[in-house]
Parts: structure tokens; C-alpha cells; sequence
């Protein structure tokens, strides 16, 4: 089973290399975003990456295109059965490609959100097969989510 773990950098990184003991026995893929801090240095790993997505950058509209064309790409050289996602932004066009082919979608919820929603999660909430929470205090916002505590 192939399998998919993608995220944009920062918190939503760390908290997705928290579940990569979980994938370790599956052919397994990292996506996440290119920054000026630096790249994921892994020789364990294989990584690809999307240009970091700024929504207040005014290229915003032109990263975001490239970043479909680019998860599109990656998708169909993959073509991963599993979809697992911290967020943000960045990885929901990939994502939504994977529900269009059939992947089955698990989003977490961010650890940082206590209680509101993400705008990324609100998107996912839709689409996702597994929508979990890391806070029992975000069921409000999102009834149908699991909790199993935090990854952290």
C-alpha cells in the first residue's frame, strides 16, 4: 500500500513526522513545502516539494497554480491509496486529487487549533474519509471528527 504524508512546514511538519512510525512497514512519500529555513535532509525519506504558499504574498495566486500543476504531477507519478494530512493550505490541491482518483483522505486538525476551526480543516471536513481532532474542545466545531488525543 502506498501511502502519502503531506503537510506545509513548520508545526504541521512536526506534528506529520509524529506519524511516520505509523507508515514505516508501506512504501511511503513525504510532500511538504521548499523554505528559506531549509529542506527536509533525509537520505530515509522520499520527499517532494510544493513552492511555500503565502496567502498575504502578491504572487500568492501564481504559487497556488504552480502548486496544483505540481501536485497533479505528483499524484499521478505516485498514485498513493492513502492521503495522510496536517495541513495547510499547500496541500489541498493534492489532496483533492486523491479523492477525485479514489485515495482514501485522513486529515488531523491542527494541535494549534483549541477552539475554532482551521480554514484548511473546514475544507477537508468535506472531503475527508478520517477527520480528526487533537483537542475534544474542537467537536463543536467539527461533530463528526475523532478524537484520540494529541500526536505531540
Amino acid at each position: 500500500m502506498k501511502v502519502c504524508l503531506i503537510s506545509s512546514t513548520g508545526g504541521h511538519f512536526d506534528e506529520l513526522t509524529k506519524i511516520i512510525p505509523a507508515v514505516e512497514d508501506h512504501d511511503y512519500f513525504i510532500i511538504t513545502e521548499k523554505n528559506k529555513s531549509g529542506s527536509v535532509h533525509t537520505s530515509r525519506n522520499k520527499v517532494y516539494y510544493l513552492m511555500q504558499q503565502e496567502r498575504k504574498n502578491l504572487l500568492f495566486l501564481l504559487v497556488f497554480a504552480a502548486n496544483i500543476i505540481k501536485s497533479f504531477y505528483l499524484y499521478v507519478r505516485e498514485r498513493p491509496k492513502v492521503i495522510i494530512t496536517t495541513g495547510a493550505g499547500a496541500t489541498y490541491p493534492f489532496c483533492l486529487f486523491g479523492k477525485l482518483f479514489g485515495a482514501k483522505l485522513i486529515y488531523i486538525e491542527s494541535y494549534a487549533k483549541i477552539y475554532s476551526s482551521s480554514a484548511t480543516g473546514r475544507l477537508m471536513y468535506k472531503i475527508s474519509d478520517e477527520f480528526f481532532i487533537q483537542w475534544e474542545t474542537l467537536q463543536d466545531s467539527y461533530p463528526n471528527a475523532k478524537y484520540r488525543g494529541a500526536l505531540f
